[in-house]
C-alpha cells in the first residue's frame, strides 16, 4: 500500500463518510476497534479485507496497515486502545460479534471520547469485559499470494452471479481443480464454497448499503432464490437482508 502514514495514536471518534468514501493505507500504534453504526464497512490489509454491517466490529491490531471503505452512508465509530492493553489477546485483524450492550458502550465511547471521569473509565473497563466475551466471526475475504489462485479469485469477484465449478474456472484460467481445491484450503483455510459464500456476502451487503432491493440482490449475487439468499444472510448476520437498512 503506497502513501502509508503513520499515526502514533489510534483516534476514538465518530464520523460520518458517504458511499465509496475512503480512508488511505495508514498505521498506528494503538489498537483499535472499527465499527459501522449505519452502512458497511470495509478495513483492507496486506491479507485481505475485512467487512462488517452493524452487528459486527472489526479489530484492528496495534502496527497493522490498513485502509477503510465506506458502503453506504457509513456512520463509522473509531475506538483506540493504548497498545499494551490487548483484550482480546489477538495480533491479527478479526471480526466480532457486537452485542447490544456493547454496541451502546461503542457509541458512548465514540461520543465523548476525551471523558476521563471515573465513570468515563468505568464503561471503557466495562467495554473491555465485552470484547473478551466476543466471539470472532469468519467475515473476511483473504488476499490470494498465489497468482494461480488469484485468477480464480478475480473471475468470482467480477461476477458473484457466475455459477462455474471450481472444474470450469480452473480450466478457463489453465489450472487443474485438484490443484486450485488445495491452494484455497492452504491459502486461505477454507474450501472453495466456503469462500465463494463469503465472496456473495461481501457484494450483497455493499449492494444492500446501495439500497438494491433483496430480490436483485439475490440474484446478482448468484443465490438461486431470494429465500436461499435470506436464509444464509440471517445465519450470517443474525437479521434478514430486508431489515438491513431499517436496522443501520
Amino acid at each position: 500500500m503506497p502513501h502509508i502514514r503513520q499515526i502514533p495514536e489510534a483516534p476514538t471518534r465518530a464520523q460520518r463518510l458517504t458511499a465509496g468514501d475512503r480512508i488511505d493505507a495508514h498505521r498506528h500504534d494503538d489498537h483499535q476497534i472499527v465499527y459501522a453504526g449505519s452502512g458497511v464497512v470495509a478495513v483492507t490489509t496486506d491479507a485481505g479485507t475485512w467487512f462488517a454491517p452493524g452487528t459486527r466490529a472489526i479489530w484492528v491490531p496495534a502496527g497493522t496497515v490498513h485502509a477503510h471503505r465506506a458502503h453506504g452512508r457509513l456512520d463509522l465509530h473509531l475506538v483506540g486502545l493504548p497498545a499494551d492493553d490487548n483484550p482480546l489477546g489477538l495480533d491479527h485483524p478479526a471480526v466480532l460479534a457486537v452485542s447490544p450492550l456493547l454496541r451502546e458502550l461503542i457509541l458512548a465511547c465514540t461520543r465523548d471520547p476525551g471523558d476521563d471521569s471515573p465513570e468515563g473509565r468505568r464503561l471503557r473497563a466495562v467495554l473491555r469485559d465485552q470484547l473478551r466475551l466476543s466471539p470472532q466471526q469468519p467475515l473476511r475475504l483473504p488476499t490470494p499470494a498465489d497468482q494461480r489462485l488469484a485468477a480464480v479469485c478475480a473471475l468470482v469477484h467480477a461476477d458473484p452471479a457466475d455459477a462455474r465449478t471450481l472444474a470450469a474456472l480452473g480450466a478457463a484460467t489453465g489450472v487443474g481443480e485438484r490443484t486450485l481445491s488445495r491452494l484455497f484450503r492452504a491459502e486461505f483455510g477454507m474450501t472453495f464454497p466456503q469462500w465463494r459464500t463469503q465472496s456473495r456476502l461481501y457484494h450483497a451487503l455493499r449492494m444492500l448499503a446501495d439500497g438494491l432491493p433483496v430480490t436483485t440482490v439475490a440474484h446478482r449475487c448468484g443465490w438461486s432464490s431470494a429465500s436461499a439468499f435470506i436464509d444464509v444472510f440471517r445465519r450470517s448476520f443474525g437479521y434478514t437482508p430486508g431489515t438491513h437498512n431499517r436496522r443501520a
